[in-house]
């Protein structure tokens, strides 16, 4: 079987709903900035993601109650986030047998505190995939489940064929994720790949945020800029105020 549709295979075989590769050149310096030599030296990246089951997103607006956060982050991060790094090694495994280098990184682990962001965002990944866009968010929007989906990345240096070209940003006027947020993080400006991380979210005062949440002893979950978008909410595919 072709290397490529025997990785897919595997991905999806254990649980993942996306699959893609990804030629990194066109963002080898932004990658080498974020995390160094370590991953840049990788020419291609594979994108897998699982979509998040509606029930759970649903309970967001509820998150002030104890079980509707709990049940949102153990399911929606801690358990989706250990399948995508199984899916991921597993995956990685099947391309070193194969004779080629493979490095999986973490669905969810911090590098840097100072820049608060992992090796590598998994979301650049599948946008050079094509499979979604960089909302205003700075969530991957999917035309599918919208932001609804968790990824992780196996950067690697075997010889795969990309499965497309960045997808044309769709969020079109709307700026329901930014009216959305309860701490005003977002400016609303749709994503350029020229312009810094700082011009469409402050990441500094989501994290203040969060270690707010953590000191009153609940779960720490807020998520109102994945739950509101169009493109995720039930009747997807039929009307989006972006459109």
């Amino acid at each position: 079987m072709d290397l490529g549709k025997e990785l897919k295979s595997c991905a999806l075989g254990r649980g993942a709903d996306y699959f893609g590769v990804a030629d990194l050149s066109s963002a080898e310096e932004f990658i080498r900035g974020q995390g160094g030599e370590l991953v840049a030296r990788y020419p291609r990246a594979i994108a897998i993601g699982i979509a998040l089951q509606d029930s759970l997103v649903d309970l967001i607006p509820n998150r002030a109650e104890y079980a509707a956060a709990m049940l949102y982050k153990h399911n929606s991060y801690d358990v989706i986030n250990t399948m995508l790094d199984q899916i991921a090694v597993e995956v990685a495994n099947r391309i070193q047998r194969a004779g080629h280098r493979a490095l999986p990184a973490p669905a969810s682990k911090r590098a840097s505190d100072e820049k608060i962001a992992g090796i590598i965002s998994n979301k650049l990944p599948p946008h050079l995939a094509g499979l979604g866009w960089i909302g205003k968010s700075c969530l991957l929007v999917t035309p599918e489940h919208g932001p609804r989906v968790r990824w992780v990345t196996v950067l690697t240096d075997a010889p795969l064929e990309p499965t497309g070209v960045p997808m044309e940003e769709r969020c079109g006027s709307c700026t329901q994720c930014a009216d959305a947020c309860p701490v005003h993080a977002f400016t609303g400006r749709p994503f350029k790949e020229d312009e810094p991380r700082e011009a469409r979210f402050d990441a500094a005062a989501c994290e203040r945020y969060f270690r707010e949440m953590e000191q009153k002893g609940g779960p720490a979950v807020c998520g109102m800029c994945l739950y509101i978008c169009p493109y995720g909410r039930k009747g997807r595919g039929k009307e989006h105020p972006a459109k």
